[in-house]
């Protein structure tokens, strides 16, 4: 039997407190809305440090209520959110509560899912998203209800906003293209939650074989698409500052050149340079630390760009800018050396490449998705919990 998600998220409100108050309250703070739902179940919890209410955090929370949690999932970046972009987290323990951590990225992740799967009953995700394509939280979401819908567990979302959630830009992404990065056929920028997601995934029919599931979203109070949300953790180790969140759709882009965005400094994904970038006038140099080990360009003097004056309205109402990628293109002066196979990965396409190097603006590549974001944004609409 295919559950319709709408219908189960309605009842779900009706069984709820709301608050009237216009601060937005996260689907994790909702304990009276959750709690009938997981009460007699064993829980496993995908979640990492982002999944906060306050000052506590929801692990801390379902355990004072006395549920059963048997088992965390955690996604990149480790469950405690230390870890590198793309380092092997492995499975341990955790240290103050003593639950069992399965790790999900990294090697043999399908394995070590598939033998957690016999002990749980339900499983909750509660996890920060900031609504990129190739951010890999939603992978592993994912990941996470193909397992449950092939097993027969239900799945709930503990939703949390998006702070990009106010617009749709980007090319659909090529499923040729599809990868660690990119695993379903949206926009790089796609502006929705992760309840939203969760529901169009389903609706879509984008689970493995067309499964059914059985899929609760605990939606936010208080959130619309055009609320300016800022995050109270930093979601991963560079990004850092909500300037950097808004860069992050066009700078992020770098991942696919032989440019540094700025790992390895105090301002990732606000700055970009290389050794050989022509009339920079801000130089950096990127270090070994923690959250960027190993980062591009290590301890190489870099010319280029300072991003961290620009206001952050203007990074919005700019959307994916590829100006700073096709400015770079230029001045380092490398031709198609300047790109990267991980390039295609990250855009989602095979020609933006082609475009840039044939001197082709910004503006006109853009033009070249804007049905394409159009058409999505009317196939999401079925599945938005929140005002646009």
């Amino acid at each position: 039997m295919k559950f319709n998600c709408f219908f189960v998220t309605i009842v779900l409100l009706l069984g709820c407190v709301w608050n009237a108050a216009g601060q937005v309250v996260v689907g994790a703070a909702r304990v009276d809305c959750y709690e009938p739902l997981l009460r007699g179940k064993r829980v496993a919890l995908m979640s990492n440090h982002t999944g906060m209410v306050g000052e506590r955090h929801v692990l801390d929370i379902m355990l004072e209520q006395k549920l059963n949690v048997v088992t965390i999932f955690s996604p990149e970046h480790g469950f405690r959110g230390s870890a590198d972009a793309g380092e092997h987290v492995s499975s341990s323990v955790d240290p103050i509560t003593g639950i069992s951590i399965t790790s999900l990225y990294g090697p043999g992740s399908a394995a070590r899912l598939e033998q957690a799967m016999d002990s749980v009953d339900v499983i909750v995700c509660d996890i920060q998203d900031v609504g990129l394509r190739f951010y890999t939280y939603y992978c592993t979401m994912l990941q996470l209800m193909n397992a449950a819908a092939e097993h027969g567990k239900e799945f709930v979302v503990f939703d949390r906003p998006n702070p990009n959630g106010m617009y749709v830009d980007g090319p659909i992404l090529d499923m040729k293209y599809q990868s660690g990065v990119g695993r379903l056929p949206i926009p790089v920028v796609h502006g929705m939650t992760l309840g939203e997601l969760a529901q169009m995934i389903l609706g879509e029919h984008w689970l493995k074989d067309d499964r059914s599931l059985q899929l609760t979203v605990v939606p936010c109070l208080n959130y619309t698409h055009a609320t300016r949300y800022s995050l109270p953790v930093a979601p991963s180790p560079n990004l850092r500052t909500m300037r950097a969140i808004y860069l992050y759709p066009s700078t992020c882009l770098f991942e696919g050149t032989v440019v540094s965005l700025g790992r390895g400094t105090d301002w990732p994904f606000e700055v970009y340079g290389h050794p050989d970038y022509r009339d920079g006038a801000f130089s950096f140099t990127p270090r070994s630390v923690p959250g960027a080990k190993n980062p591009p360009l290590l301890d190489r003097l870099c010319h280029g760009v300072d991003l961290r004056s620009l206001p952050e309205e203007d990074i919005i109402a700019g959307g994916l800018d590829l100006q700073y990628i096709i400015d770079a293109y230029n001045r380092v002066g490398l031709g198609d050396k300047f790109f990267t196979s991980f390039f295609e990965k990250l855009i989602g396409r095979g020609d933006i490449r082609q475009m840039i190097e044939q001197g082709m603006s910004a503006e006109q590549i853009r033009a070249t998705w804007a049905a394409d974001v159009e058409n999505f944004k009317n196939q999401r609409r079925p599945y938005l919990l929140y005002a646009e």
